[in-house]
């Protein structure tokens, strides 16, 4: 099915923004049947029909609006995601994950359309001994975190009746920059590899997160909700997973603590997310981890 309508104007379709990116790119090729949908991205990508509209500007989002809709929902990928880059680009990061989420939410509300947008665990402070729940008191420990959940926050407050949080974590895909294809290529190179150990979350595939967008855009009631690959591991576990599924024996991985690998932004120790509310509404979960782990790595695209 095209990602396209031969004459946009004529039937309503969903908007993705980012959607050059390793979610939005994926959110576009797992479009269910019967939808439709466009792109927007700052880069040319299949399905993208406007390039560099900055989401943050009220006329140039309406302007987007007004050319490439009518649109009946919006799935909102594009974000700033350098998360330690983010501790001395403030000013970007706050402009990018949280004022574009309060512009787009205003112009779904006048539109009267439903917004899903992804958010992230960093919103949490990793202090909890249980998976998070999405009425969990927040406290990032970020400018990443922080202007993500400004992002939420905004969202909800200009679209109440419309707006959709989906907080996921670990990201990875066929497509962009992520730790699987960093870790498989290190792997390859180096004898040794040092990985952190004392951070525990869920490791998530864009090919199941991707179709649950969809459900929660189409089915899912306003609120937030948390949509992460079953079960739990660090970052080393998740490492040695990754090399025993590439079949590379000639790496040693040693686990590390957080306090050897530094980094100018605070990860959260501890950020596994409760899925429950997003089980009962798609009457699945996303796979475990290990299983969409495997299912990506034999994709002809990884």
């Amino acid at each position: 099915m095209s990602t396209q309508d031969s004459d946009p104007k004529k039937s309503a379709k969903v908007l993705v923004t980012g959607a050059a990116g390793m979610l939005g790119s994926q959110v576009l090729l797992s479009m269910p049947d019967g939808e439709s949908a466009v792109g927007t991205d700052l880069k040319e990508a299949p399905g993208v029909v406007a390039v560099g509209v900055d989401l943050a500007d009220e006329a140039a989002v309406a302007q987007l609006f007004a050319k490439h809709g009518p649109f009946n929902g919006v799935i909102h990928c594009a974000a700033y995601t350098a998360v330690d880059l983010a501790e001395e680009e403030t000013v970007l990061a706050q402009r990018v994950n949280a004022d574009a989420c309060g512009v787009l939410a205003r112009a779904c509300a006048a539109a009267q359309i439903p917004l899903a947008m992804v958010s992230t665990d960093f919103v949490f402070d990793g202090k909890s001994e249980r998976p998070y729940l999405e009425s969990d008191p927040t406290g990032p420990l970020s400018v990443y975190g922080s202007t993500k959940l400004a992002g939420e926050e905004q969202a909800l407050a200009a679209h109440p009746t419309g707006t959709r949080i989906v907080r996921t974590q670990w990201l990875y895909g066929p497509r962009g920059k992520h730790f699987p294809r960093t870790i498989e290529a290190l792997a390859r190179e180096r004898d040794e590899l040092k990985i952190v150990s004392d951070q525990i979350g869920s490791p998530t595939s864009t090919l199941e997160l991707s179709p649950a967008l969809w459900d929660v855009l189409r089915k899912g009631e306003p609120g937030i909700y948390h949509a992460a690959c079953e079960e739990s591991c660090s970052w080393y576990e998740f490492a040695c997973a990754i090399v025993v599924l590439c079949g590379i024996e000639s790496v040693k991985l040693m686990p590390c603590s957080t306090e050897e690998f530094p980094r100018p932004a605070v990860r959260p120790a501890y950020s596994v997310l409760d899925c429950t509310k997003l089980r009962e509404l798609r009457g699945k979960p996303l796979a475990p981890w290990r299983e969409a782990l495997s299912t990506y790595l034999g994709s002809e695209d990884h």
